[in-house]
């Protein structure tokens, strides 16, 4: 299952395209990756 994130562009929960797991600053692990409609850049805190 991939990782699920609210679009903000779209204004709907999409599925992450080109998800990648990152570490912020924090510490806290975190995931980015795109908007499979619009392209918008997605974030979601949380391991994936």
């Amino acid at each position: 299952m991939a990782a699920e994130a609210y679009c903000v562009k779209c204004k709907a929960k999409r599925e992450i395209k080109d998800a990648v797991a990152i570490t912020m600053k924090n510490g806290r692990p975190a995931t980015e990756g795109k908007c499979p409609v619009c392209g918008t850049k997605m974030f979601k805190i949380g391991s994936a």
